[in-house]
């Protein structure tokens, strides 16, 4: 291992084009003046002359810099196109530390732009990775940084239940490892969390606990800013449950706080709001409440934090209804209500309509109905996204489980197959004994053919194995066209050694054929049972196809093009497309690597009127569609189209290519509830 390292570092030391390559991320990161478009020119050269490393270490490194680099730059199309060569890299070099730091960069750039559900499921994938690290401080912060992103991404979609669990998961981690940061950070959430579910008890306890781990921090500059993060927190509970009396007076010591408004001017508008508030609830001067009012909405435009400015706007709007001015009351809602739609603030909106409601009669009427709507449309959106928030820790679970049970039927198998040798190379002495007594000649044409007939059966072995781990309706395919044939070769060359003249060598090859004849009607038997089996539920059908495709153009060495229609709900398709359409893909193009000889495949599938359309086009030798018989491929994907009620179109010539379009009648799972409620 030192003798390996020793040479990675010679070979770092001694790579004018690895010189090259930080060269020109430097450029790309230092030269602030250069425009973008000369940036990403630098970045592009390096990525290129990356890739052409053979060490995977320098390789994974470099393209992690170009990464972070794009994504610094706020370019989101080459950085997600980067972050995916990153990853895929990683995931073939099994450089599990980069794999997780590339999910984890990719779930934090969706959640900046609001994709919350992808970036929990990176998140998700980040920390698989990351549990595949050797146990040390280092891997157990880096699962329960993990574990704290999931939980604020479920806390956004009120999914408190599953954010406090993994909460509390992250804050025994970061308890273990002292991290006295990320444990008021944990207890921040938690404090939030339980406001969430209505506990104003607990949600103060939480806060104190945070306030408490601040204390042990080193004082600094940022310790002072959570310490007024807190305060606010917790005066925010008070408020919430109208304890006016309290809010009025925290906030009141929290606006004493020093620098508040130069170094935290969100916090500072926030605390200008809640104490305005406190005071009209409590002492009713108006003016004071007023003049506080404005200030908090003058600190937000100024300082640009218009998602702040919805609270105050609307603080006014009631304020200026209490003093009899209706109108201009009725105006700062509505623009409070126009500020919250902009920035998605769903929980302000709401506020906003119930106000409008109280306070404009005339059209009290559409207001409650626009919250009735809202409300039942936000609640539908965060069940939403809390199912498939608990579906992807499921399907992360299960994948776990099955190679787990992989692993042990690998295990099974491996004795099953030693014993097989053993047995195997116990029927060759036998035979070979036997056979001594015939004449030489004799005796190597015998050993010849049992040498191929065991070949053959452990061939056979091979693809029982094979079979273990992949779904019912290809084991029943692969058993029914390929095993079938396999075996009636074996019966074949068992028959032509019938030309021995001794009748017990006839006798017994004639029985051995009998033997086999009953195994290929017990296989058959096998393959019709197994055609019955049910169909798997594919979920992110797009992303299972792109997975799919990627690793086969890794592999061969073929360049393949995947091009969808956005407007289809794919992941709503009826199964048994969508498992037979991913089959069809797949078979194409094994057929592309096998027999085209093809450099480039494009993929199409779109929604045409009531069909979708499936198109495989490569640039192949191509072949005469009216002469021959069809191979095994082509077959499985008119057998596969048929069961979907599709049709098959193959476009053919020598020389050509090869064109394959499947039509088949898109169904899909909403269509179907809809036409059974109706039905009912």
């Amino acid at each position: 291992m030192a003798c390996s390292n020793k040479n990675q570092k010679e070979e770092v030391a001694t790579n004018p084009k690895l010189d090259s390559i930080q060269q020109w991320i430097n450029l790309a990161q230092k030269s602030k003046d250069l425009s973008l478009e000369d940036r990403t020119f630098y970045l592009k050269k390096a990525e290129k002359e990356a890739l052409t490393q053979t060490n995977d270490t320098i390789i994974l490194e470099q393209l992690s810099k170009v990464t972070l680099e794009y994504y610094k730059m706020k370019d989101s199309l080459n950085f997600r196109r980067s972050n995916k060569v990153l990853l895929g890299v990683a995931s073939k070099a099994k450089a599990f530390k980069i794999e997780g730091y590339a999910h984890w960069d990719l779930a934090e750039f969706l959640q900046f732009n609001g994709i919350l559900d992808s970036a929990y499921s990176n998140y998700r994938n980040a920390l698989r990775s990351f549990e595949r690290l050797p146990v040390d401080s280092t891997s157990k912060s880096l699962k329960a940084r993990m574990y704290y992103g999931m939980a604020r991404i479920q806390d956004s979609y009120k999914d408190y239940l599953g954010a406090e669990t993994n909460v509390a998961i992250a804050l025994k981690i970061f308890d273990d490892l002292g991290d006295n940061g990320r444990i008021y950070n944990c207890y921040n959430l938690l404090g939030v969390v339980a406001g969430g579910l209505g506990n104003s008890v607990k949600s103060l306890e939480y806060y104190d606990k945070a306030r408490i781990t601040l204390e042990l921090m080193e004082p600094s500059e940022k310790t002072t800013q959570l310490i007024w993060q807190n305060k606010n927190n917790t005066t925010s509970v008070y408020l919430r449950n109208e304890d006016y009396d309290m809010s009025k007076k925290l906030y009141q010591e929290l606006l004493k706080s020093t620098d508040l408004k130069e170094k935290k001017p969100e916090l500072y508008s926030l605390a200008l709001a809640g104490l305005a508030y406190s005071i009209f609830k409590t002492d009713k001067d108006y003016d004071k409440v007023e003049a506080l009012l404005k200030e908090s909405i003058e600190v937000n435009i100024e300082f640009g934090k218009i998602y702040d400015l919805a609270r105050p706007k609307q603080f006014y709007a009631e304020l200026l209804a209490a003093k009899g001015d209706t109108t201009q009351a009725i105006q700062n809602a509505k623009e409070s209500f126009a500020i919250a739609k902009e920035t998605y603030n769903n929980d302000r909106l709401l506020n906003a309509l119930s106000l409008l409601t109280n306070i404009d009669p005339k059209n009290a009427a559409k207001y409650a109905n626009d919250y009735y709507t809202l409300n039942e449309t936000i609640q539908e959106e965060e069940r939403t996204k809390r199912d498939k928030f608990a579906r992807i820790s499921w399907e992360t679970d299960q994948i776990i489980e099955e190679n787990q049970v992989l692993t042990e039927e690998k295990q099974m198998w491996a004795g099953a197959v030693f014993g097989l040798v053993v047995f195997g190379f116990a029927f060759i002495s036998i035979v070979i004994l036997y056979i001594n007594n015939n004449r030489l000649k004799f005796k190597q044409k015998q050993q010849e053919s049992n040498q191929e007939i065991y070949n053959l059966m452990l061939s056979q072995q091979g693809k029982f194995e094979e079979g273990k781990q992949l779904e019912q309706k290809r084991i029943s395919e692969e058993l029914h066209d390929g095993i079938l044939g396999e075996m009636l070769g074996i019966r074949l060359i068992l028959s032509g050694l019938n030309e021995r003249e001794d009748m017990a060598s006839v006798a017994q090859r004639a029985d051995l054929i009998e033997k086999l004849r009953g195994v290929e009607e017990e296989i058959r038997t096998i393959s019709h049972e197994l055609n019955s089996a049910a169909y798997k539920k594919f979920h992110n059908f797009i992303v299972s196809l792109e997975d799919m495709i990627g690793d086969i153009e890794q592999s061969s060495g073929i360049t393949c093009s995947f091009t969808y229609d956005n407007e289809v709900s794919w992941d709503n398709l009826l199964g048994d497309i969508k498992i037979n359409a991913y089959r069809i893909v797949q078979e194409a193009l094994k057929n592309c690597i096998k027999h085209a000889e093809s450099q480039r495949v494009t993929i199409n599938f779109q929604q045409v009127g009531d069909n979708l359309q499936l198109t495989i086009a490569d640039d192949g030798v191509g072949f005469d569609v009216n002469k021959g018989r069809k191979g095994i491929g082509l077959k499985n994907i008119i057998s596969r189209t048929k069961k979907v009620k599709g049709t098959v179109d193959i476009d053919s010539k020598k020389g050509t290519g090869t064109t394959i379009t499947v039509t088949i009648p898109a169904r899909f799972i909403e269509l179907n509830v809809m036409e059974q409620t109706a039905n009912a």
